[in-house]
């Protein structure tokens, strides 16, 4: 029998990670919320995992681009709506994929599929490439007979997802890409222009200005071996800082931070809440049951205050309390939502109201944005000149008192 390792929070909140042994994914995480475990993460380890990874020649599998995943799901639908066996949709779709991570994961689908396996147990052994939320919407569909609409559905949320990270990152690359110039251009200058000006001034030995002197200092400690120090110390502290937030306590501090951010934090939360939405509003319409769906929401939320609040929203709704009011406990929900999902509980639309609050949070985001695109980039033209014009300023100040250090 199958063996999986989890991630849970117990009813304490505190983590919990252990293996379990279940005949698949769907019963084991059944298995740990009867002992009281809220499931956070959940993965196959045991020898149908070994088998698949033993079938890829024993290589980890690479990672799959999103477009491709969302083009196979795409084409999928579109086969096994037309009436085609899931194998020969499978096998064509293998033919024509041309990834070479993407194309013998699919071999691999296939052929335990041709078992008699599950569509949704076959996609499970790929954790890395088909997350929980996909496998158990696969797993819905095919419990409800409704596969090719579940397949058409999550291609179209794989999309949206990805349009929104496209919009966001392609939003953030032009800021970056101008202050990762700035930082070459400052080293450049203080690295091979201040050192040509300080053995002018040199020769003048005369006091020179404080922003001149401070110049010369920092551009003699980079050329100097301090200045190798300092720079494996930067990247000692940037590797260190990106592992402790990847701990239970650093990840906790980080996304609480990062949501307190002057313009960009708004922006972050309105991102999550969109994702939170898009992700509970799909699972819930394809069937998944809702303690399920509440764990899969949570872990693949992004940010951990909206994780650790839907957990503690599904123990309270396990105990018998409505969506709405379990959520409304923890302030990163917007009262609007709440709201919203209440008339949706009045009204049986949860999916429906879940769907508009994301649609809305999306429209939000483009707005926001937009007004980010249009307000950094004369900002960040003004930071650079002002930084430059700085450096070139404080170096040319003692040319202006060139007579007074003469005179000296």
């Amino acid at each position: 029998m199958p063996i999986f390792a989890y991630q849970a929070r117990d009813d304490r909140g505190r983590t919990r990670n252990g293996t379990a042994e279940a005949a698949d994914q769907a019963a084991a995480a059944t298995a740990l919320s009867q002992r009281g475990f809220v499931v956070v993460s959940i993965h196959e380890t045991s020898a149908h995992a070994k088998r698949a990874a033993s079938a890829l020649g024993g290589r980890h599998v690479g990672k799959v681009p999103e477009t491709d995943l969302v083009m196979f799901t795409r084409q999928l639908a579109t086969m096994v709506d037309a009436g085609l066996p899931i194998v020969q949709s499978l096998t064509a779709l293998v033919e024509q994929t041309s990834n070479r991570n993407f194309k013998p994961v699919l071999r691999q689908v296939t052929q335990t599929v041709e078992t008699g396996e599950q569509l949704s147990t076959a996609l499970g052994h790929f954790p890395s490439v088909y997350d929980r939320l996909y496998v158990n919407m696969v797993r819905a569909g095919e419990a409800g007979g409704a596969l090719a609409e579940i397949l058409d559905r999550l291609a179209s949320f794989l999309e949206a997802s990805a349009k929104l990270k496209r919009k966001v990152k392609s939003s953030m690359s032009y800021p970056i890409i101008v202050m990762c110039l700035a930082v070459v251009i400052v080293i450049f200058l203080l690295v091979k222009v201040i050192p040509v000006f300080a053995g002018i001034y040199k020769d003048f030995n005369a006091k020179l200005p404080l922003p001149t002197q401070a110049l010369i200092n920092v551009s003699d400690v980079l050329r100097s071996p301090a200045g190798i120090v300092v720079a494996f110390v930067l990247i000692a502290l940037g590797i260190g800082a990106r592992r402790w937030t990847k701990t239970e306590r650093g990840r906790k501090r980080w996304d609480s931070w990062k949501l307190k951010i002057p313009v960009f934090g708004p922006l972050l939360q309105k991102v999550a809440v969109s994702r939170f939405a898009r992700t509970f509003s799909q699972l819930i319409r394809s069937g998944v049951p809702i303690l399920e769906t509440l764990s899969i929401v949570a872990s693949s939320s992004g940010n951990w205050l909206i994780e650790s609040a839907t957990l503690d929203a599904a123990k309270a709704i396990e105990k018998g309390e409505s969506i709405g009011p379990s959520l409304a406990k923890h302030p990163i929900f917007p009262p609007m939502i709440i709201r919203m999902i209440a008339a949706g509980e009045a009204t049986g639309k949860v999916d429906v109201m879940l769907e508009k609050i994301a649609d809305f949070y999306d429209s939000e985001i483009d707005a926001m944005l937009s007004g980010l695109t249009s307000l950094i980039e004369p900002l960040l033209i003004a930071l650079l000149g002002i930084v430059i014009g700085g450096i070139v300023l404080a170096m040319f100040m003692p040319i202006f008192k060139l007579h007074e250090l003469v005179s000296q």
